[in-house]
């Protein structure tokens, strides 16, 4: 039999979705699952994005520019500079996804073996982004009980060396829903200028941020023009995750012209998902305004119930719509799998990620998990409510895994 690549065999699993198999089982057997594990919002797509698509009148569905629809890069373009994000359209790549804009960016600025330094945890497909493209994450580590906040800029520096071309962050974080200050996006501008570095801002969280704060791109600060690259998706923002198109914006012409070649191999994005993604950026404000005070409920929900339950430890997002919550447990991976095998209630049970998946340090995370908060607050509380009972069962019948 012929033998596949190390560079597959490599691959890392995605910790959201390889407990998918067990879930399935589960569903099948007529069991009800709480899906906390996968950021796939229950909010409705804006109406304006789903009529687009059903009113356009195409008698050819062909390919677009490789950079994406000309309307499109003009409609976001004018989209960012009213959140005072000035660019051009030919500073903008539209791209199947956030995904296909990171592994742009990595295939653009790196060669194999090279470096980027990562805050973690950090969004667990980094690793295959970086394993795609044989580049090493180097991880620096954030604590739990600074809420995941930036670690100190010397941490960072001691990790640089003449392969690391470039710092990767998460703004508002998935998986942490931390929101980086102005502060500390400056202390990384002044970082990456020192040591000639880019840095790379997924930012496609950018409007869910809570308690009156602000979100602040790295795209503002313009002394860094020739290091910042930005990603950004509609998947979250409209909750049109199938539209499967984000987009790659950077003010380097070098850097745009290389990730065009990458953009050019691919051929283009989706038609009819840009089509929809044009048209929803015409969905008002007010969307959004609701869309984040539901969040906040929700998120005050799920935060107060997790601290009601014994040995729970979890952090408190600023933004997005994630948690880290640490378990009285030494394996979650273990929990999670005998919550879709083992156990249910009435019928019902839930389904978490294992935070494991979203370090890069081996041993980290073990008794994390990642819960997303996408579901209405009743759900929610139910959801709860299960997770405790579970809890306390799973350590009754695994003693030495509690």
């Amino acid at each position: 039999m012929p033998a596949l690549s190390q560079k597959g065999q490599d691959m890392p699993q995605s910790p959201i979705r390889k407990l998918a198999p067990f879930a399935e089982a589960a569903e099948a057997r007529g069991t009800q699952i709480y899906q906390l594990n996968i950021g796939q919002p229950d909010i409705k797509t804006p109406q304006g994005a789903l009529d687009a698509v059903k009113n356009a009148n195409i008698d050819i569905l062909s390919y677009s520019h490789s950079a994406g629809f000309l309307s499109y890069r003009e409609k976001l373009a004018a989209h960012y500079t009213k959140q005072g994000i000035e660019l051009e359209p030919n500073e903008i790549i539209v791209s199947t996804g956030g995904s296909e804009a990171l592994l742009f960016a990595m295939g653009s600025i790196t060669d194999p073996g090279d470096e980027v330094i990562i805050p973690e945890p950090f969004y667990a497909n980094y690793n295959g982004f970086a394993t795609s493209s044989g580049v090493n994450v180097v991880p620096v580590f954030s604590a739990m009980e600074d809420d995941f906040a930036l670690p100190p800029i010397a941490d960072f520096e001691k990790l640089i060396t003449s392969k690391t071309k470039a710092i990767i962050i998460c703004n508002p974080g998935n998986p942490t829903g931390y929101l980086y200050s102005h502060e500390e996006i400056k202390q990384l501008a002044e970082l990456v200028l020192k040591h000639d570095l880019f840095l790379i801002a997924d930012e496609v969280y950018r409007e869910f941020v809570y308690d009156g704060l602000a979100h602040h791109s790295i795209l503002k600060e313009r002394s860094i023009d020739n290091n910042a690259i930005m990603i950004d998706s509609v998947s979250k923002r409209f909750s049109m995750c199938g539209a499967r198109i984000g987009c790659l914006a950077s003010r380097n012409k070098e850097f745009m012209a290389t990730a065009m070649k990458f953009a050019q191999a691919r051929l283009s994005p989706p038609t009819l998902a840009q089509i929809a993604s044009e048209a929803a950026l015409d969905t008002p404000q007010s969307y959004f305004d609701q869309v984040i005070e539901e969040y906040v409920d929700r998120r005050d929900t799920l935060v107060a119930g997790l601290k009601d339950i014994p040995g729970v430890k979890v952090s408190v997002p600023k933004g997005a719509f994630y948690c880290i919550a640490e378990l009285p447990i030494k394996d979650a991976e273990d929990f999670a799998r005998w919550l879709l095998e083992d156990f249910e209630k009435d019928g019902k049970t839930v389904m978490v990620a294992p935070a494991a998946g979203f370090y890069s340090t081996p041993g980290s995370g073990l008794n994390q998990v990642r819960i997303a908060y996408v579901l209405k607050k009743e759900d929610l509380v139910e959801a709860i409510h299960l997770l405790k009972e579970a809890l306390a069962s799973y350590k009754e019948q695994h003693a030495d895994n509690a």
